[in-house]
């Protein structure tokens, strides 16, 4: 309840002040679970991402937004999945997430696990389709373009900066050689983000 009603009162904001272009909308299924895999280098990023796609997000977010008090509501009250990054048990997160697949939702993930702090793609980690092979579930690339200049990792305020979002088709997984399946997944956003993968 209190996502659909944050997304109403901000939806129209962001797109104001944020939302430039879109391309590939008709690649997002209107049911079933996939996985939102984009590239991050803004706070801005988890906002488009939710006004683009219609139906209910689920982020995997780091620890540090569970501890910040600015942020703690909103990913409490949103429905966000708690990743700890120190810690080596993530069972807790396989619970949440099977119980999202299992309703049919969507999980948004950033490969690269968190904001750049130059501008540039970073290298993106396997756990994005190590969740995609083990649930037999679609990845869905996006790029994200302009974020880093509307809303830097340095910077508190952002500037009124339109932001393309280019979505990509549905990639599937189809071996446990998860360095290979990575780097396709990572070039594929790169090339929707205009931008090189060099790793």
């Amino acid at each position: 309840m209190f996502y659909n009603v944050l997304k109403f009162i901000l939806s129209p904001i962001i797109k104001l002040l944020w939302l430039g272009k879109i391309s590939g909308k008709e690649n997002i299924p209107n049911k079933g679970s996939f996985i939102i895999a984009a590239n991050h280098k803004s706070y801005l990023d988890f906002f488009l991402l939710s006004v683009v796609i219609k139906r209910r997000l689920h982020f995997l977010a780091a620890e540090v937004f569970f501890e910040k008090k600015l942020w703690i509501p909103l990913v409490r009250l949103t429905g966000q999945i708690k990743v700890d990054r120190k810690s080596k048990d993530k069972s807790d997160v396989y619970k949440e997430v099977d119980r999202l697949f299992a309703s049919g939702g969507i999980l948004g993930i950033f490969p690269e696990g968190t904001r750049s702090r130059d501008g540039k793609l970073n290298k993106g980690y396997n756990g994005v389709v190590k969740f995609a092979y083990r649930y037999k579930i679609p990845i869905l690339p996006i790029g994200l373009t302009n974020t880093f200049e509307a809303l830097p990792p340095h910077k508190k305020f952002p500037k009124f900066v339109k932001c393309n979002v280019n979505i990509g088709d549905m990639i599937i997984v189809v071996s446990e050689d998860y360095d290979y399946e990575t780097k396709k997944l990572m070039q594929r956003i790169a090339e929707l983000s205009a931008e090189v993968y060099a790793y």
